[in-house]
């Protein structure tokens, strides 16, 4: 079998980034003028201003490119992570491996969905593949993620 190599979308990352924040400055500069009364509206939209911008800063700063190698001969998956502090590399055996899931986060309904391997480790621990603040292609398809699912586990040898 070959190497299944994955890199996330760092621009989608950016472009959220730049938008957060936008949009966070621009409603702390509307409503910064919220007349002392803590219960309006106007400082309402203050703190959710402050909030948009809070995570803008925080998504661009987490910005990042990551690669995740799945390699079925040395029987192993690894995560690098490069971002603006450094360099982190996980590797994840496929004997550690108990048991591949899909998680899912956003609601059904609003359209705004995100989908990811979900790693069971014998050791109780749970690690998320392909995660979803990380905009892999794909990631928002749950028949896309099945299949790369499906193919995890063959890879593992859990595809029954």
């Amino acid at each position: 079998m070959e190497k299944w190599v994955s890199e996330n979308n760092p621009p989608k990352q950016i472009a959220l980034s730049i938008g957060c924040t936008l949009v966070g400055l621009l409603l702390i500069y509307l409503c910064r003028d919220f007349g002392g009364s803590f219960d309006s509206n106007t400082f309402a939209g203050l703190l959710l201003g402050v909030l948009l911008l809070v995570i803008g800063v925080f998504a661009g700063v987490s910005t990042g490119k990551q690669t995740i190698i799945v390699d079925p001969d040395a029987r192993r998956i690894v995560i690098r992570d490069n971002g603006l502090f450094g360099n982190k590399s996980r590797t994840i055996l496929f004997r550690e491996i108990a048991h591949v899931g899909i998680g899912f986060v956003g609601k059904k309904l609003s359209g705004v969905s995100f989908y990811f391997l979900l790693l069971k480790l014998h050791n109780g621990k749970e690690y998320s593949l392909f995660a979803p603040g990380r905009f892999y292609d794909g990631s928002s398809d749950r028949l896309t993620v099945e299949e790369w699912k499906e193919r995890l586990e063959k890879y593992i040898g859990l595809h029954k």
